[in-house]
């Protein structure tokens, strides 16, 4: 008998680790809680929510579920994988006293401080008081980051004491991320260019995936409002042999050595933002889990069967796992509805979907899409689909991805027409 997986989450990061689930020999059946209409086409999806934990373990014990994938930040600081482990399931992810990593700003900061992992200077506010009585003698420009979750919004950059003080209201008096502004990380403007590394973990052992590279901003150009991500291509032509030793040395094994020594060992994805600084690579932040849409470029390029991977990273064999990736380059570009971050309609009917199937190089991962109750799929979200495409060059990629972008429409259809405009420059 083949496994049963289930993973939880419903967004294009979730269906990239559901293809990818169900490329592996060993599984037989998929579900996905609460999934989206892309998800179905490889998995059965399960209107349970993803923060509705005892659910979640009651639906996985009735179906004896083999292996359960947490795709999402909220549930892994929230403690799904403690309820899980509590029930004697195996779930792939870190514990919720390791996934504060991702849920604290301000214990990420801490952890680097002490352990000498090099990150901007910073320093951590408790109250509003503190907050404006420190931005009077900061250095500018200088970033303001919400303690807790924010969905990725979290983070103002803040050009004078004028911004800074605009910015200490929205987050700490109008509580903008409720209370995950409660405390706030002031730290320094590092400049450079930004690069994502994605890293399997095992508690002790850590093995790289890939490098990508994401565009935050809603705009051409990098203008406009940040986003969960509109675009994204790996390898990152920036992340030279140089980078990947400094990092290797100074900041992804010390992270998880750090993490162990605080009795907080960490299973699961770490995913690594950092700045490439004049003064060397810096991390900017840490995620405890895939990014979106960085694991719709990485895991396309995985040779390995996820599946040994994830059991693995469990049961702390990851140094025996020989993890292969592509030598293909791959670029996606998200489609979003029109208005996406702020205000937006959903609902239209997309057409053009069928043109992907039973191609082995371009995809069409699902973020916000939903079937309507006449069985068509329709928009749901702000992002909607990430149109992705492998290919030998990261330039044959971005052509190929975005003469993809041409099949697909719906009505109020958004994109940005520059992902992976830095590759130019190399």
């Amino acid at each position: 008998m083949g496994m049963k997986v289930l993973i939880v989450g419903g967004g294009g990061r979730e269906h990239a680790i559901a293809w990818a689930v169900a490329k592996s020999p060993k599984v037989d059946k998929i579900y996905c809680a609460p999934g989206n209409a892309g998800i179905a086409s490889v998995a059965e999806c399960v209107p349970i929510g993803a923060m509705e934990f005892d659910k979640l373990v009651d639906f996985a014990k009735e179906k004896q579920i083999d292996l359960t994938v947490v795709g999402m930040d909220d549930p892994l600081v929230g403690g799904i994988v403690d309820k899980f482990e509590a029930a004697g399931l195996r779930v792939f992810g870190p514990r919720k006293n390791a996934a504060i990593l991702e849920g604290s700003k301000a214990f990420s900061k801490d952890l680097m401080k002490k352990y000498h992992i090099p990150t901007a200077e910073y320093t951590t506010v408790h109250s509003p008081e503190e907050a404006y009585e420190y931005i009077k003698t900061c250095k500018y420009p200088t970033v303001l980051k919400a303690d807790g979750l924010a969905l990725g919004k979290g983070v103002l950059i803040c050009n004078t004491y004028e911004e800074a003080k605009a910015g200490v209201k929205e987050l700490m008096e109008d509580k903008k991320f409720g209370a995950s502004g409660d405390n706030v990380v002031i730290e320094e403007f590092m400049t450079g260019r930004e690069i994502s590394v994605l890293s399997f973990v095992d508690g002790k052992t850590i093995k790289l995936m890939a490098s990508a590279m994401d565009h935050k901003r809603a705009g051409d150009g990098d203008t406009g409002l940040n986003t969960g991500g509109m675009g994204n291509f790996s390898p990152s032509p920036f992340y030279t042999p140089e980078v990947d030793a400094f990092c290797k040395k100074y900041i992804y094994q010390p992270t998880v050595d750090a993490m162990a020594a605080e009795g907080r060992p960490f299973k699961g994805v770490i995913f690594f933002g950092l700045m490439l600084t004049d003064d060397g690579p810096k991390v900017l932040e840490y995620n405890a889990r895939f990014g979106d849409p960085e694991a719709q470029v990485v895991l396309p390029r995985l040779e390995t069967d996820i599946v040994d991977v994830f059991n693995a990273c469990i049961d702390g064999t990851l140094d025996q796992i020989d993890l292969k990736f592509s030598d293909q380059a791959c670029l996606c570009v998200v489609l979003a509805s029109d208005g996406y971050p702020v205000s937006y309609k959903t609902g239209f009917p997309i057409s053009g979907l069928e043109t992907f199937e039973g191609k082995k190089d371009e995809f069409v991962f699902h973020a916000g899409t939903k079937f309507n109750e006449k069985g068509q799929i329709v928009t749901n979200g702000g992002r909607v689909l990430a149109v992705t495409a492998l290919a030998p060059t990261l330039k044959e990629a971005r052509a190929k991805a975005y003469a993809a972008t041409e099949r697909i429409s719906f009505a109020n259809k958004y994109m940005r027409h520059d992902i992976g405009h830095a590759i130019d420059e190399v």
